[in-house]
């Protein structure tokens, strides 16, 4: 195993504090930090401790992909790492946002490519994603019941609206057409119709409240070590308001943005530590705040459609949407040995587990492919036939393909990525 250093994101929407306290940083940071990334994608790749000085990891991945890599895992994937591994600190909402599958990413960066521009497709990857819960987390992910939704929006009793609302009373059938409604509302009429809503979800409250489909599972306690928010924090902010509670929230950060509407077709979850959300391709989704851990495919392919001031692309987003009901958002851990559980996904790209070790005994996983270790809370020490390495909460480490069992001790938690 080799000390991994990461590479901070400094996005609008993250925290000042979180990511820099998670790892030992003073805090307030002088600007947002909002992902830590601790993979080998270029567009933020982490580094490795060698005798010579840090290292990027994909300038290693680049000189040995077998030794790194394994065989098999070129084999299926190429010689890059497939997966990438983060720590997400939204502090304020984030874009409502989808991913394309694999074909769509190749034709849409072949295409692209060959018109010489870069704007949506920045490589040729699928990217579906799973994110579990260090601290409460919010989000809205998948859409929800249809019927619920056309309550929520004709509660706001807005005649604009009520096009989007006989979509919606159709079913299934109607989903796209009430999203490509909301999205394409016109320029000059999006203040307008945002602030009504605004107005109207103050007194439809009530009612929108009983239509909220928010997601939030029995709680599960955080391990030692990691600090949770307070009571009033993304878990109770998300069982306090109703859907109609989003409109306000969303337009606050972006006034006469349509997405503050779109959010209304959504789950609105509430998550607690050690639960999961799992997006795949073509899942409508936007986070709103909390801290986790998120692993993907290697990719950075992201299709906008509101709550953002980056650039939207309503009719790509639209082509590569999924408008099906998502009626179960939330994943919960499965125990696969003591001290060990996991989120089974249906990708080969990734797989995550959550490992807790109280001194005990040793918690040993098998697997030939690479892995990356990221320690949560308390001092786990990783070891592999290339040696043992102290990973305290906040750092990590990362250890090839073919180095035998990866066996876990100490007092304390770490997430181990390696490949599905």
């Amino acid at each position: 195993m080799e000390t991994l250093h990461g590479t901070i994101r400094d996005y609008a929407w993250g925290s000042r504090r979180v990511l820099a306290e998670f790892q030992g940083r003073p805090a307030p940071t002088e600007g947002p930090e909002a992902e830590l990334w601790l993979g080998a994608h270029p567009g933020a790749p982490a580094r490795v401790d060698r005798p010579a000085g840090r290292t990027l990891l994909p300038d290693l991945l680049a000189a040995e992909p077998e030794h790194w890599l394994g065989a098999e895992v070129v084999a299926r994937f190429g010689p890059r790492l497939p997966f990438l591994l983060k720590v997400l600190a939204p502090e304020r909402p984030l874009s409502l946002q989808a991913h394309p599958d694999a074909e769509q990413a190749r034709a849409g960066y072949a295409a692209e490519e060959a018109a010489g521009v870069h704007r949506n497709y920045v490589d040729p990857y699928h990217k579906p994603e799973m994110l579990v819960a260090l601290h409460p987390f919010e989000a809205l992910c998948g859409f929800r019941d249809p019927a619920v939704s056309a309550a929520a929006i004709a509660g706001l009793g807005l005649a604009e609206l009520e096009p989007v609302v006989a979509a919606l009373r159709r079913g299934v059938e109607g989903l796209g057409e009430a999203v490509r409604l909301l999205l394409t509302v016109p320029t000059h009429r999006r203040a307008g119709l945002v602030e009504a809503a605004v107005r109207a979800a103050g007194t439809a409250e009530p009612a929108a409240s009983a239509a909220a489909g928010i997601a939030a599972p029995a709680p599960a306690a955080p391990a030692a070590g990691i600090a949770a928010p307070a009571a009033a924090g993304p878990a109770a902010a998300a069982h306090g308001s109703g859907s109609a509670g989003l409109v306000p929230r969303l337009a606050r950060d972006y006034p006469g943005d349509p997405g503050v509407l779109v959010a209304l077709l959504l789950n609105h979850v509430a998550l607690e530590p050690g639960q999961a959300i799992w997006m795949p391709a073509g899942n409508l989704h936007a986070y709103l705040r909390g801290c986790g851990v998120e692993i993907m495919a290697a990719s950075d392919n992201v299709l906008r459609g509101g709550l953002t001031p980056k650039r939207v692309d309503v009719p790509e987003l639209l082509r590569v949407l999924r408008f099906e009901v998502l009626a179960d958002p939330v994943l919960l851990p499965v125990p696969v040995a003591p001290g060990v559980v996991t989120w089974p996904v249906p990708v080969p790209d990734f797989a995550l587990y959550r490992v807790r070790v109280d001194g005990s005994a040793p918690v040993r996983l098998t697997g030939s492919g690479p892995r990356v270790v990221l320690g949560t809370a308390g001092t786990v020490t990783a070891g592999d036939d290339d040696g043992a390495l102290a990973v305290p909460r906040g750092t990590a480490a990362v250890g090839r393909a073919g180095a035998g069992a990866l066996v876990l001790t100490g007092v304390g938690e770490a997430y181990v990525a390696t490949v599905g």
